[in-house]
């Protein structure tokens, strides 16, 4: 007996979330590359409030014509918040990586991210997490260490910033987890870049004129503009990408794919700025992307397990 397809889950569908999500790994690090490249004249504050409000007034048109719901009360106003406060945090932490560290180096360390997730999930959320995804968890932190040490030789304290953002992107993802029932993503993205530019913006008017490197913002030039749109465009672009790719396809079809986004970094920081990872490097990624790649084989054998239904009695 056959059983017919569900429009969810009809090839169609699945084919065009992996290409959507295949379309996120290739524009992702091109964030990253604007991040980078506006580092070199421009305070690391000024970048991140850059992210925000170009991101808020690209998503804003697209939330009108879609006529999305705009309204939230006064608990998911908090959570919308506390979740830019993070995105703020954790965008800053990698900049500042970015600023001395190759791309392809500070997004190495920021993958232990989904086993932060795991282990603060199962302390938070009473989340089952087996012996085996623990012992991949630690293995994974291992593979970082393998990135972290030699970069801490060469840059010094700077390279545990990529941390700061794999624990802070780690909340930020919890509390989308925890919001994502009761709002739409696209709004959802809009009112938090619209909080983040709210709290970013006056922070940079208070620190105008400081003389501190980070915060202290300065008018920019020729192609400075095009780097600070660059960074608000393409987190526009790559995270309207994963959105509707989640939307298409299982978030476990997908998840594998993610790791595809190293790839790109390495190209790009290879092409563009003459980085590529050393040896020990390569197997920091290789470790972290196995481990990673276990636990989500088996969060997938865990949900099959879940939802398989009980056998009939005779």
């Amino acid at each position: 007996m056959t059983t017919a397809l569900t429009p969810t889950a009809s090839p169609d569908r699945i084919l065009m979330g992996v290409f959507l999500m295949l379309m996120f790994c290739a524009l992702a690090p091109l964030l990253d590359v604007s991040a980078k490249l506006a580092t070199a004249t421009l305070p690391i504050g000024q970048i991140v409030t850059a992210r925000f409000v170009v991101q808020a007034a690209l998503m804003l048109p697209v939330a009108l014509f879609m006529r999305l719901r705009w309204r939230v009360d006064t608990r998911m106003a908090l959570l919308i918040t506390a979740r830019a406060v993070l995105l703020m945090l954790s965008t800053y932490c990698f900049v500042a990586a970015l600023a001395v560290m190759p791309i392809a180096d500070a997004l190495a360390i920021v993958f232990v991210e989904p086993f932060i997730i795991l282990i603060l999930g199962w302390l938070l959320f009473g989340d089952e997490v087996g012996p085996r995804r623990i012992i991949a968890s630690a293995i994974g932190f291992c593979g970082a260490l393998l990135v972290i040490q030699p970069a801490l030789t060469t840059f010094g304290w700077v390279a545990l910033f990529p941390l700061g953002t794999a624990f802070t992107f780690a909340a930020y993802m919890l509390i989308t987890r925890f919001m994502a029932r009761a709002l739409h993503p696209v709004t959802m993205q809009l009112h938090t870049a619209i909080a983040g530019g709210v709290i970013c913006l006056p922070l940079m008017w208070l620190f105008d004129g400081s003389g501190i490197k980070e915060l202290d913002a300065i008018w920019p030039k020729g192609l400075e503009w095009l780097w600070l749109f660059g960074v608000g465009f393409w987190a526009a672009c790559s995270h309207m990408c994963m959105t509707y790719a989640l939307k298409f396809a299982p978030s476990a079809t997908l998840a594998p794919l993610h790791y595809l986004e190293l790839i790109s970094a390495v190209v790009l920081g290879y092409v563009i700025f003459s980085d590529f990872p050393n040896l020990m490097t390569w197997a920091g990624i290789a470790v972290i992307s196995g481990s990673g790649l276990y636990v989500i084989w088996r969060e997938q054998v865990n949900a099959r397990v879940t939802v398989r239904p009980p056998s009939p009695e005779y």
